[in-house]
C-alpha cells in the first residue's frame, strides 16, 4: 500500500457490532472508512457523525442490499468513487438465523448464502482489480462455525465453510498483488436471545458457553478488530489463512 494519501477501506455490515468496531479501528489508524449498511441506517449515520468529528472527510456510508446482485454491483462502483482509492475490504456482513432441517425453504437458503457468501465473492471480485494495483488485502469475517456446524443452523453453517472456502481460493487467483485473509471469531458478542442480564435462565445458558471455552471468557470486538488489521495491513506475508479468535474453544 502507498503512502501518498490515506488509505481506504470498505467494512460490510459496519453500523453496528463487531462491523462498527473494525471500523472505528482502522479509522483511528489514519484510514477513510467507508461504511456499507442495510436496515441500520441511523446508527450507520451516527457512526459517520463521529468519525467525520475527529477527522474531517474521513468516513462515508453507502447502503445496499447484499442479496441483490444489482446492489452489490452499485456497491462496488461506488465504494471506488467516494475516495477516488480503496486498499482494504473487509467482508463483515452476514445474515444469522436458524434454519431447522426439513423445514428449510429455498428463501432462507438463497438469503443466508447472498449475505455470507455470495456477495463477499462478487465485491471482491469486483474490486480486485483496484486492489490489485494498490497491492491491497481483502479480510472475511468467517465463523467457528465454519469447522464446527451449529445445531439447527445448517444453512449458515454451510455458508461461513464457503466462505472459508473462498477465501483459499481467493488468495491463490489474487496473489501476488492481493493478500487474502479471514478471521474466524468464536463467541464475542452475546446473541439477541442471550442478552437479558436478569435472567436466570440466560445466566445458566452463558456460564454453559463460558465453560467450554479454555480461557473461560467472551472475546471483545476490539479483539477481532485487531487481528484484521494485523492481516491487512502488517502481515505482508500471510496469505489464505483463517486465524481462529476463539478463545481455544475449538480445541475442546
Amino acid at each position: 500500500m502507498t503512502a501518498t494519501e490515506p488509505n481506504t477501506v470498505l467494512v460490510t455490515g459496519a453500523a453496528k457490532r463487531i462491523g462498527a468496531t473494525i471500523a472505528r479501528h482502522f479509522h483511528a489508524r489514519g484510514f477513510r472508512v467507508i461504511i456499507h449498511y442495510n436496515h441500520s441506517r441511523d446508527e450507520a449515520r451516527a457512526l459517520e457523525q463521529e468519525l467525520n468529528q475527529q477527522r474531517s472527510a474521513s468516513a462515508e456510508i453507502l447502503r445496499a442490499d447484499l442479496t441483490s446482485a444489482v446492489d452489490v454491483d452499485r456497491l462496488g462502483q461506488e465504494a471506488l468513487s467516494r475516495f477516488g482509492r480503496l486498499d482494504v475490504l473487509i467482508n463483515n456482513a452476514s445474515s444469522f438465523y436458524p434454519t431447522d432441517l426439513g423445514q428449510c425453504s429455498r428463501g432462507q437458503w438463497d438469503e443466508l448464502m447472498d449475505s455470507n457468501l455470495r456477495a463477499a465473492f462478487f465485491l471482491s471480485q469486483a474490486l480486485a482489480n483496484e486492489l490489485a494495483g494498490r497491492r491491497g488485502a481483502i479480510v472475511n469475517i468467517v465463523d467457528t462455525y465454519a469447522d464446527s456446524p451449529l445445531a439447527h443452523y445448517p444453512i449458515y453453517s454451510i455458508a461461513k465453510a464457503g466462505l472459508k472456502a473462498m477465501t483459499k481460493s481467493l488468495a491463490l487467483e489474487l496473489a501476488p498483488n492481493v493478500r487474502v485473509n479471514g478471521v474466524s471469531p468464536g463467541a464475542i458478542l452475546w446473541p439477541p436471545g442471550l442478552m437479558d442480564d436478569n435472567d436466570p435462565l440466560v445466566q445458566e445458558k452463558r456460564d454453559k458457553v463460558l465453560k467450554a471455552i479454555p480461557l473461560g471468557q467472551l472475546g471483545k470486538p476490539e479483539q477481532i478488530a485487531e487481528l484484521c488489521y494485523f492481516l491487512a495491513s502488517d502481515a505482508s506475508y500471510v496469505n489464505g489463512q483463517v486465524i481462529k479468535c476463539d478463545g481455544g474453544r475449538s480445541l475442546v
